[in-house]
């Protein structure tokens, strides 16, 4: 199946008339415009071919036997027909990119299946922005790979590290936080997250993270590895002496060198914040600061998240 997108954007088309949010505004400046979706299907244009409504869109039957599966418009969520293996998907990977990891574990898309975005418009940043998603969605969903995210409170760092797995059909998210039932206000941070997860993602509550990168093959999330140092610490009794939780750094460098897996980790990074008033604090500063050095030697991509933006760290 052949298909040839002349136009990827909204209705509207991107920038959106008299829309003045950033997104629009730099296309403006550049001079760049995105017409609404229009496509043509083995040399046919979109509209003339045949198709069968599904919810949240239609399914297209190319002039040459192909099934292409398109979503109605910004939002929407097409389902698949039971059983069929798509040759093509077009998509709202702006607004929904969970829908295609969706479609990859009920197994309508494979690695055979041609992806595109459309419906394009001022929810995603700048198409540069769309491009570099799009090249973590296109990625094997095996490993192994690793990427070293760091960031600070708030700052975006766990959303963008569910933004680069959204697209794969297995996840295991690896919580490391201690489950606090008596802090309402932890309890409904945790919620927030599972919430913000596709329901198919699989989720583990355990310290043992050494254990998950030996085993695991798949799609990894770790979140994060200040939690799991701090358990570590505890564990060992190393507040006072850091040097009693080194040998389970030491297992946890070497076990994240040799992951099969393709495992995105989230951390603090604390070289930019004041210098803690305890030694404790010192001490769990210093450790962190340590072991991201270390896991970041042996990453594939390490990034540095900013206020919901991100900063590749050569």
């Amino acid at each position: 199946m052949d298909i040839e997108l002349r136009g990827i954007a909204a209705p509207g088309g991107w920038p959106v008339p008299g829309c003045r949010c950033a997104s629009c505004n730099r296309l403006r400046a550049t001079g760049v415009r995105h017409e609404p979706v229009s496509a043509v299907v083995d040399g046919v244009p979109l509209e003339d071919c045949s198709r069968t409504d599904v919810p949240g869109g239609f399914e297209v039957h190319g002039p040459r036997g192909g099934r292409a599966l398109v979503a109605a418009g910004p939002g929407t969520r097409p389902e698949p027909v039971h059983g069929v293996e798509y040759d093509a998907v077009l998509l709202d990977l702006a607004g929904s990119p969970d829908h295609l990891g969706y479609l990859r574990h009920v197994g309508a898309v494979s690695a055979k299946t041609d992806v595109a975005a459309i419906h394009v418009d001022h929810r995603v940043p700048s198409p540069a922005e769309l491009e570099r998603r799009m090249a973590f969605w296109s990625r094997p969903h095996h490993g192994p790979h690793r990427t070293l995210l760091l960031g600070g409170a708030r700052s975006g760092k766990s959303a963008e590290a569910e933004l680069r797995l959204a697209a794969c059909p297995d996840v295991l998210y690896v919580a490391t936080g201690p489950v606090r039932d008596d802090d309402p206000k932890w309890a409904e941070r945790v919620t927030a997250h599972r919430l913000r997860r596709p329901a198919w993602w699989r989720t583990v509550e355990t310290t043992d993270l050494v254990g998950v990168l030996k085993h695991e093959t798949g799609a990894v999330l770790v979140d994060g590895i200040g939690t799991w140092l701090a358990a570590a610490m505890d564990e060992t009794a190393a507040w006072d002496d850091p040097s009693l939780v080194h040998p389970l750094l030491d297992d946890l460098v070497s076990a994240w060198r040799g992951a099969e897996a393709r495992v995105v980790a989230v951390s603090d990074e604390v070289g930019l914040a004041i210098v803690p008033t305890t030694a404790s604090g010192r001490a769990f500063r210093d450790v962190l600061g340590n072991l991201n050095q270390r896991l970041a030697a042996e990453s594939e991509e390490a990034a540095l998240v900013v206020a919901g933006r991100v900063l590749e760290l050569g």
